[in-house]
């Protein structure tokens, strides 16, 4: 993961420009991912490789492109039985998220036991989201958080992506204690997928009240996204669905990756940093690729 960020002075902007076929083929090299926002805390995407500048463990290195980030993403719906009148409100919010993310690769799936396949990585988007549309919901479904997540992660995996997101929908909190299958977390932890969840909460959950569980405002989704630097974002009703994934989506849109060359043989490294030459702008980064 990213070490620490250092500022840089102020040069020149360049186009955005995805890496050659020849430059990926003839230079080894990693990605970092980060995001830039001006003095006004405004996203900066108009950005090239002379606008930043990366060190791994005090030596520079060189920057080979900057693009916009397109790493593939997982959506795990709650189609369960306390799902059952927030469904459509979940799939209306979807469409439009999936919609929004451009021609990135995603995949479709239920938080359900086991999980039901809507969409893979290699079906075409339109006919993608015409299948979750007109999918049969199974309100009788129980639900595997921690089984459809690691069953995401491994999806992702096969791609080899540096980077990746699983984002969860569920129309409530998860029990922490719910058991799962030995070593599903540790598929999920070393995916390095960054795990988001949109999680509708009940007026008892809403200022840190006691959930059915009668733990104080517990959530296992809560736990994936903090231990996998993603995002937590409670919504208190149907209609709230949509707007957070309307953020979340503005969010991925502003994600850059930088790819720069290193040295043959260089081992991986926690000590990586990234700096911005924009004057007034911060970067921050996100996740280094092995």
């Amino acid at each position: 993961m990213i070490g620490a960020v250092i500022a840089i002075a102020a040069g020149l902007s360049a186009p955005l420009a995805a890496p050659s076929e020849t430059q990926l083929k003839t230079a080894a090299s990693r990605v970092v991912l980060s995001a830039v926002t001006d003095a006004q805390d405004r996203p900066l995407v108009d950005l090239g490789p002379d606008d930043f500048a990366i060190a791994e463990n005090g030596s520079e290195r060189e920057i080979v492109a900057v693009y916009i980030a397109d790493y593939p993403v997982v959506v795990l719906l709650d189609e369960g039985t306390t799902a059952t009148s927030d469904v459509q409100a979940i799939r209306s919010a979807v469409v439009r998220f999936i919609s929004r993310l451009g021609p990135r690769a995603v995949a479709i799936s239920t938080l359900a036991s086991p999980p039901a396949i809507v969409a893979s990585f290699e079906d075409d988007r339109a006919a993608a989201l015409t299948r979750l549309e007109h999918a049969a919901i199974n309100p009788t479904a129980t639900l595997a958080p921690i089984e459809a997540v690691a069953n995401a992660a491994r999806l992702i995996g096969e791609t080899g992506a540096p980077f990746s997101a699983i984002v969860v929908i569920s129309a409530r909190p998860i029990d922490t204690s719910q058991p799962a299958a030995p070593g599903l977390a540790q598929t999920i932890f070393e995916s390095g997928a960054f795990v988001s969840a949109v999680v509708r909460r009940g007026p008892e959950t809403a200022s840190g009240g006691r959930g059915d569980s009668g733990r104080t405002d517990q959530d296992l989704l809560r736990d994936l996204a903090d231990q996998t630097h993603g995002q937590y974002i409670p919504v208190f009703s149907a209609a709230s669905y949509s707007v957070a994934l309307d953020r979340l989506a503005d969010r991925l849109a502003t994600e850059m990756m930088i790819q720069y060359l290193i040295p043959s043989g260089a081992p991986s490294t926690a000590d990586v940093r990234v700096g911005v030459k924009t004057p007034g702008a911060r970067v921050r980064g996100l996740g280094v690729s092995k």
